[in-house]
């Protein structure tokens, strides 16, 4: 049962007033949930007397070409935003492994995730130039807004950036745009992690500028993009550089070897897996290190913990892997990330587990807590999300 022995309300606000208003009057502890892709990541979230549904809060409110921005409602699906974009041109050059569940653009905010595509483009923060948000209290406020170059102050859109639903409910958004690539090629080289790791150093040396480049549990993917006219000289001079093993995927191997990819990061067993879940009794990590580290680290959590289902990014310093859904598994492998200066959270946590979602605290908890204090005094939003820092 919740705080108040009621059952828990749900709500689905359509418009900006509806959220602040269901804010404003209510004042029992609030869950925020969008599209559910990220409900079992990080700290299992505790009883909530509201829960606040965002996905009416969605649809595109300004399109502006020439200056590549969107301003979006948060609870829009990334990928049909993309759909509507690709007719001018344009993309929001995100490509989390998500976004083929349907995660929207304000969960993929909340929870700072991110895809191969990083490498280049940048992560949610990095995109996000403008930000509507509701206070637990209900009070409305805005940051940034349609230019690219914009000094507004206190940065809200980057506070909410990996709050996972506290601190206050992100409404709209406004993002950077760029142009979709003419075309794309991948080049795969079968090999082990460290075989990897050398053969990433080769390509970021060379002049090829790719734009993804991710170990996937046997081989390294190294995807291109660019003009079609140039295209195909440039897949041939990284596959000259990678040597005999590698090969450039024709257009259907490419297609189903990204598949893979998210497939893994999600914690599928298969790319027909359900949607989001981990086999029974396994759980998936996030671990973000040193891109010079993350390959090293993730051989000892393999060889030490049993992980399993290993991706890498190599440049962007991002990795995944299944492990068994143990507390003291878990707990083991938070603290050997933790140890090189990484950081790591629990995804895709089966039904019931209690295996810790977050490592140790950083040094920076105590700024963390101030920040929570200021916006969320009560402590309202997504309690349990950060347990047991916050």
């Amino acid at each position: 049962m919740t705080s108040t022995d009621a059952p828990t309300t749900t709500l689905r606000p359509t418009d900006l007033a509806e959220a602040s208003a269901a804010l404003a009057d209510n004042a029992g502890r609030v869950l925020i949930r969008g599209a559910g892709t990220a409900a079992d990541w990080a700290g299992q979230p505790e009883p909530a007397d509201l829960v606040l549904d965002t996905t009416a809060l969605s649809g595109v409110r300004a399109h502006n070409p020439g200056d590549m921005t969107v301003e979006v409602g948060a609870g829009t699906p990334l990928r049909e935003l993309n759909a509507l974009l690709a007719e001018h041109g344009q993309q929001v050059a995100l490509d989390p492994a998500r976004v083929g569940l349907g995660a929207t653009v304000g969960g993929l905010i909340a929870t700072a995730d991110s895809g191969p595509g990083a490498l280049v483009y940048g992560t949610p923060r990095d995109l996000v130039i403008g930000a509507t948000v509701v206070l637990a209290d209900g009070t409305v406020a805005r940051t940034g807004g349609h230019v690219i170059k914009n000094v507004a102050g206190y940065d809200l859109a980057k506070l909410v950036h990996g709050c996972y639903g506290t601190l206050a409910l992100l409404a709209e958004v406004v993002l950077r745009l760029h142009p979709l690539p003419e075309a794309s090629a991948t080049i795969r080289l079968a090999g082990s992690l460290a075989d990897a790791a050398r053969a990433a150093g080769q390509v970021l040396a060379s002049p090829l500028e790719p734009v993804a480049l991710e170990w996937n549990d046997g081989g390294l993917l190294v995807r291109l993009a660019g003009g079609a006219a140039a295209l195909d000289a440039r897949a041939e001079r990284l596959v000259s550089l990678l040597g005999l093993s590698a090969v450039r995927l024709r257009p259907d191997e490419q297609s189903d070897a990204w598949a893979e990819h998210a497939a893994r990061v999600t914690g599928r067993a298969s790319v027909g897996g359900p949607a989001g879940r981990p086999p029974e009794g396994t759980a998936v990590l996030r671990v973000g290190a040193r891109p010079s580290r993350l390959a090293g680290l993730l051989g000892e959590l393999t060889a030490t913990l049993g992980a399993s289902a290993v991706t890498a990014g190599l440049a962007t310093g991002i990795g995944t892997l299944t492990l068994p859904a143990e507390p003291d598994i878990v707990a083991r492998a938070h603290q050997l990330v933790h140890r090189v200066g990484g950081t790591s959270v629990l995804r895709a946590r089966p039904a019931g587990a209690s295996a810790p979602g977050w490592g140790p605290a950083p040094s920076s908890v105590g700024l963390l807590r101030s920040v929570r204090d200021e916006l969320d005094p009560k402590g309202r939003l997504g309690a349990g999300r950060f347990a047991p820092w916050l």
